[in-house]
Protein backbone atom coordinates (compact mmCIF):
# COMPACT_ATOMS: atom_id res chain seq x y z
CA UNK A 1 0.00 0.00 0.00
CA UNK A 2 1.04 3.58 -0.61
CA UNK A 3 0.73 6.50 1.79
CA UNK A 4 -2.78 7.34 0.56
CA UNK A 5 -4.12 3.86 1.37
CA UNK A 6 -2.14 3.70 4.62
CA UNK A 7 -3.65 6.99 5.73
CA UNK A 8 -7.16 5.79 4.95
CA UNK A 9 -6.65 2.55 6.87
CA UNK A 10 -5.12 4.41 9.80
CA UNK A 11 -7.97 6.92 9.85
CA UNK A 12 -10.55 4.11 9.81
CA UNK A 13 -8.89 2.45 12.80
CA UNK A 14 -8.74 5.75 14.68
CA UNK A 15 -12.40 6.53 14.00
CA UNK A 16 -13.50 3.16 15.36
CA UNK A 17 -11.20 3.35 18.40
CA UNK A 18 -11.34 7.05 19.30
CA UNK A 19 -14.35 8.49 17.50
CA UNK A 20 -14.63 11.38 15.07
CA UNK A 21 -14.04 14.34 17.40
CA UNK A 22 -11.15 12.79 19.33
CA UNK A 23 -9.14 11.64 16.31
CA UNK A 24 -6.20 13.95 15.65
CA UNK A 25 -3.91 14.19 12.65
CA UNK A 26 -1.10 12.84 14.85
CA UNK A 27 -3.26 9.83 15.77
CA UNK A 28 -3.76 9.07 12.09
CA UNK A 29 -0.06 9.45 11.34
CA UNK A 30 0.83 7.11 14.20
CA UNK A 31 -1.75 4.52 13.10
CA UNK A 32 -0.71 4.69 9.46
CA UNK A 33 3.07 4.94 9.77
CA UNK A 34 3.11 8.01 7.53
CA UNK A 35 3.77 11.71 8.23
CA UNK A 36 1.70 14.85 8.76
CA UNK A 37 2.53 16.30 5.36
CA UNK A 38 1.12 13.26 3.60
CA UNK A 39 -2.39 14.02 4.91
CA UNK A 40 -2.43 17.38 3.14
CA UNK A 41 -0.76 15.98 0.04
CA UNK A 42 -3.17 13.07 -0.45
CA UNK A 43 -6.43 14.36 1.06
CA UNK A 44 -6.10 18.13 1.40
CA UNK A 45 -7.01 18.12 5.09
CA UNK A 46 -7.60 15.89 8.09
CA UNK A 47 -11.34 16.57 7.76
CA UNK A 48 -11.43 15.37 4.15
CA UNK A 49 -9.54 12.23 5.15
CA UNK A 50 -11.92 11.55 8.05
CA UNK A 51 -14.91 11.97 5.74
CA UNK A 52 -13.49 9.39 3.33
CA UNK A 53 -12.62 7.07 6.19
CA UNK A 54 -16.12 7.34 7.66
CA UNK A 55 -17.71 6.52 4.31
CA UNK A 56 -15.36 3.55 3.89
CA UNK A 57 -16.19 2.24 7.38
CA UNK A 58 -19.94 2.37 6.75
CA UNK A 59 -19.62 0.78 3.31
CA UNK A 60 -17.48 -2.03 4.72
CA UNK A 61 -20.06 -2.59 7.48
CA UNK A 62 -22.75 -3.07 4.84
CA UNK A 63 -20.57 -5.55 2.96
CA UNK A 64 -19.81 -7.51 6.14
CA UNK A 65 -23.29 -7.86 7.61
CA UNK A 66 -25.30 -8.52 4.48
CA UNK A 67 -24.92 -10.29 1.19
CA UNK A 68 -22.54 -8.10 -0.78
CA UNK A 69 -22.58 -7.47 -4.48
CA UNK A 70 -25.13 -8.94 -6.84
CA UNK A 71 -23.68 -12.41 -7.10
CA UNK A 72 -24.43 -15.80 -5.63
CA UNK A 73 -24.91 -14.54 -2.05
CA UNK A 74 -27.95 -12.48 -3.05
CA UNK A 75 -29.29 -15.22 -5.30
CA UNK A 76 -29.20 -17.58 -2.31
CA UNK A 77 -31.61 -15.39 -0.31
CA UNK A 78 -35.20 -16.62 -0.12
CA UNK A 79 -37.60 -15.37 -2.78
CA UNK A 80 -40.45 -14.91 -0.30
CA UNK A 81 -40.24 -11.26 0.89
CA UNK A 82 -40.88 -12.09 4.56
CA UNK A 83 -38.35 -14.94 4.57
CA UNK A 84 -35.79 -12.73 2.83
CA UNK A 85 -36.41 -9.87 5.30
CA UNK A 86 -35.97 -12.34 8.17
CA UNK A 87 -32.79 -13.88 6.74
CA UNK A 88 -31.09 -10.52 6.24
CA UNK A 89 -32.10 -9.30 9.70
CA UNK A 90 -30.63 -12.47 11.21
CA UNK A 91 -27.30 -11.56 9.60
CA UNK A 92 -27.45 -7.94 10.74
CA UNK A 93 -28.41 -8.82 14.33
CA UNK A 94 -25.82 -11.61 14.54
CA UNK A 95 -23.22 -8.92 13.84
CA UNK A 96 -24.66 -6.42 16.36
CA UNK A 97 -21.88 -6.80 18.93
CA UNK A 98 -19.14 -6.57 16.33
CA UNK A 99 -20.96 -3.60 14.72
CA UNK A 100 -21.14 -1.59 17.93
CA UNK A 101 -18.09 0.62 17.13
CA UNK A 102 -19.54 1.44 13.70
CA UNK A 103 -22.92 2.43 15.15
CA UNK A 104 -21.28 4.42 17.93
CA UNK A 105 -19.32 6.29 15.25
CA UNK A 106 -22.42 6.86 13.12
CA UNK A 107 -24.30 8.23 16.13
CA UNK A 108 -21.45 10.65 16.83
CA UNK A 109 -21.30 11.77 13.20
CA UNK A 110 -25.04 12.53 13.18
CA UNK A 111 -24.57 14.83 16.18
CA UNK A 112 -21.91 16.78 14.24
CA UNK A 113 -23.95 17.48 11.11
CA UNK A 114 -25.51 20.77 12.26
CA UNK A 115 -22.03 22.24 12.69
CA UNK A 116 -20.21 20.58 9.78
CA UNK A 117 -21.81 21.33 6.41
CA UNK A 118 -18.97 19.68 4.46
CA UNK A 119 -19.49 16.44 6.36
CA UNK A 120 -23.24 16.62 5.76
CA UNK A 121 -22.70 17.14 2.02
CA UNK A 122 -20.15 14.32 1.89
CA UNK A 123 -22.56 11.73 3.27
CA UNK A 124 -25.76 12.75 1.46
CA UNK A 125 -25.21 10.82 -1.76
CA UNK A 126 -23.76 7.68 -0.12
CA UNK A 127 -26.78 7.68 2.20
CA UNK A 128 -29.14 7.79 -0.79
CA UNK A 129 -27.23 4.98 -2.49
CA UNK A 130 -27.26 3.00 0.75
CA UNK A 131 -31.05 3.21 0.91
CA UNK A 132 -31.39 1.68 -2.55
CA UNK A 133 -28.92 -1.03 -1.62
CA UNK A 134 -30.91 -1.84 1.51
CA UNK A 135 -34.14 -2.06 -0.50
CA UNK A 136 -32.45 -4.56 -2.78
CA UNK A 137 -30.86 -6.65 -0.04
CA UNK A 138 -33.68 -6.64 2.52
CA UNK A 139 -36.62 -6.82 0.10
CA UNK A 140 -35.23 -7.87 -3.28
CA UNK A 141 -36.33 -4.64 -5.00
CA UNK A 142 -34.63 -3.48 -8.18
CA UNK A 143 -34.03 0.28 -8.08
CA UNK A 144 -33.67 0.43 -11.86
CA UNK A 145 -36.96 -1.38 -12.51
CA UNK A 146 -38.97 0.67 -10.00
CA UNK A 147 -36.92 3.56 -8.58
CA UNK A 148 -39.72 5.10 -6.50
CA UNK A 149 -40.71 1.83 -4.87
CA UNK A 150 -37.07 1.09 -4.05
CA UNK A 151 -36.58 4.62 -2.70
CA UNK A 152 -39.47 4.49 -0.22
CA UNK A 153 -38.67 0.92 0.80
CA UNK A 154 -35.03 1.95 1.31
CA UNK A 155 -36.12 4.83 3.53
CA UNK A 156 -38.04 2.38 5.69
CA UNK A 157 -35.18 -0.13 5.81
CA UNK A 158 -32.70 2.59 6.74
CA UNK A 159 -34.97 3.88 9.51
CA UNK A 160 -35.41 0.35 10.82
CA UNK A 161 -31.69 -0.38 10.75
CA UNK A 162 -30.85 2.77 12.70
CA UNK A 163 -33.58 2.16 15.25
CA UNK A 164 -32.73 -1.50 15.70
CA UNK A 165 -29.03 -0.87 16.19
CA UNK A 166 -29.69 1.88 18.74
CA UNK A 167 -31.92 -0.52 20.64
CA UNK A 168 -29.13 -3.12 20.59
CA UNK A 169 -26.67 -0.53 21.91
CA UNK A 170 -29.02 0.47 24.76
CA UNK A 171 -30.38 -2.91 25.86
CA UNK A 172 -29.47 -6.06 23.93
CA UNK A 173 -31.71 -8.18 26.16
CA UNK A 174 -34.90 -6.50 24.93
CA UNK A 175 -33.73 -5.39 21.47
CA UNK A 176 -35.67 -6.83 18.53
CA UNK A 177 -34.78 -10.15 16.99
CA UNK A 178 -35.23 -11.10 13.34
CA UNK A 179 -38.41 -12.93 14.39
CA UNK A 180 -39.73 -9.81 16.15
CA UNK A 181 -39.07 -7.60 13.15
CA UNK A 182 -40.62 -10.02 10.68
CA UNK A 183 -43.70 -10.55 12.82
CA UNK A 184 -43.98 -6.79 13.36
CA UNK A 185 -43.84 -6.23 9.61
CA UNK A 186 -46.63 -8.78 9.13
CA UNK A 187 -48.73 -7.00 11.76
CA UNK A 188 -48.17 -3.64 10.02
CA UNK A 189 -49.14 -5.21 6.72
CA UNK A 190 -52.34 -6.60 8.29
CA UNK A 191 -51.25 -10.14 7.53
CA UNK A 192 -51.04 -11.40 11.09
CA UNK A 193 -52.89 -10.96 14.33
CA UNK A 194 -49.91 -11.14 16.69
CA UNK A 195 -52.11 -12.37 19.57
CA UNK A 196 -53.39 -15.31 17.52
CA UNK A 197 -50.05 -16.24 15.92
Amino acid sequence: MGHREDLLEGAKRCLLEKGYARTTARDIVAASGTNLASIGYHYGSKEALLQQAFLAVTEEWGDQVGPAGSGEDRKALPADPYERFHAVWEQVIAAADASRPVWKLQTEVVTRLDDDEKLREAIKEPQREGRLGMAEVFLGLDSEADPEKARVAGLLCQALATGVMIQWMVDPETAPTADDLTEGLKVLMGERDRGNG
